[in-house]
């Protein structure tokens, strides 16, 4: 059974940017090799002749849709990885008294 008399440690929470960094730059990083891979076989124009025939796209559009949807899958991977890593310090207090 959990005490919770006891003091526990408290983590001070991390800055905004060094948060911000642990999610967004491993994203980065994961988006730019996904990029490369799946655009190694892939052609973007030939991809939007298959999906969106009407729609203007650029070749280097077409890479930078795909890159910044790499990294939005990415960084959310992240982000939810830093939400199950928190420490459990910040959600077990202790219960007051009665």
């Amino acid at each position: 059974m959990t005490d919770f008399t006891q003091p526990q440690i408290e983590h001070p929470p991390r800055p905004l940017a060094q948060r911000l960094g642990a999610i967004l730059w491993p994203s980065f990083f994961a988006a730019c090799v996904a990029t490369m891979v799946f655009f190694a076989f892939v052609d973007p124009l030939v991809l939007r002749d298959e999906t969106f025939p009407d729609l203007y796209m650029t070749r280097a559009m077409g890479y930078s849709i795909g890159f910044f949807m790499f990294w939005l899958a990415t960084a959310s991977s992240s982000l939810f990885t830093w939400i199950l890593l928190r420490p459990p310090s910040r959600f077990n207090r202790a219960l007051p008294p009665d």
